[in-house]
């Protein structure tokens, strides 16, 4: 790998060693870990071009996407494709592996430029979540696919169930319409029942109303919300509507 990686790995060995404990997983060879952690940025600093994580990101990616479809197929056999796909997107887009590698703390591992590290490159969404994705690209040459996918399952554990709720709640207002469309050529209404608070701390009760019958009830901060959790409450007792 060379001897900037080699004397890197060799000075950085205590630092190195936390962030394996981070992620509970201890490194065969410690150079592909240190690698992973270096930002282009600092690699062009240190006219080392091409020494950086881009590489360990792009393999990073693909384990990502294979190890979280594989899981969520196996957790949920009944789900559809569509729904399957905007459950991964939602769980592997910038934004939710910035904040995975913000639980590892990976920001302050992270070799950055200069530049990078004075502009606040380490909270940085873009920069996180592409070390993200290289440390688990970076596991998977050092182990086998096996290991990293059994890594991410373990780290994206809590959430896979949280997305979920989040996605079926998102989702909840078109798929009962859906299902009243087709089985009764008709939409659901919804009612706001009551709207209470200071406008700071606002809670709103909203029902679906369909044919005059009640079908669900959400409360909620905002009327969105509420309605989305109303129509989610309904889907639950869908088969007892008239």
């Amino acid at each position: 790998m060379g001897a900037f990686m080699d004397g890197l790995a060799g000075s950085n060995k205590t630092m190195l060693a936390e962030c394996e404990k981070l992620i509970d997983y201890r490194f065969t060879d410690l150079r592909l870990l240190q690698k992973a952690l270096i930002h282009s940025s600092y690699a062009f600093e240190q006219a080392q071009v091409g020494q950086d994580n881009q590489v360990f990101e792009f393999i990073g990616d693909a384990v990502l996407d294979l190890a979280i479809g594989h899981l969520l197929c196996t957790r949920y056999p009944a789900m559809k494709e569509g729904e399957l796909t905007r459950l991964r997107a939602s769980l592997v887009n910038e934004s939710h592996l910035a904040d995975m590698a913000r639980k590892l703390e990976l920001g302050r591992f992270l070799f950055l430029g200069k530049g990078e590290d004075s502009s606040n490159g380490r909270n940085k969404s873009s920069i996180l979540s592409c070390a993200f994705e290289a440390l688990i690209g970076a596991v998977f040459e050092d182990s086998d696919y096996s290991t990293a996918a059994s890594l991410v399952q373990r780290l994206f554990e809590e959430s896979i169930q949280d997305k979920k709720e989040n996605l079926l709640l998102a989702d909840a207002k078109s798929r009962l319409q859906e299902i009243l469309q087709e089985k009764y050529n008709e939409a659901p209404s919804y009612r706001l029942d009551s709207e209470e608070g200071p406008s700071h701390r606002k809670q709103f009760s909203v029902s679906v109303v369909f044919r005059e019958q009640v079908l669900g009830a959400g409360n909620a901060s905002s009327k969105k919300e509420a309605e989305q959790r109303a129509a989610a409450a309904a889907l639950q007792g869908i088969d007892s509507i008239v």
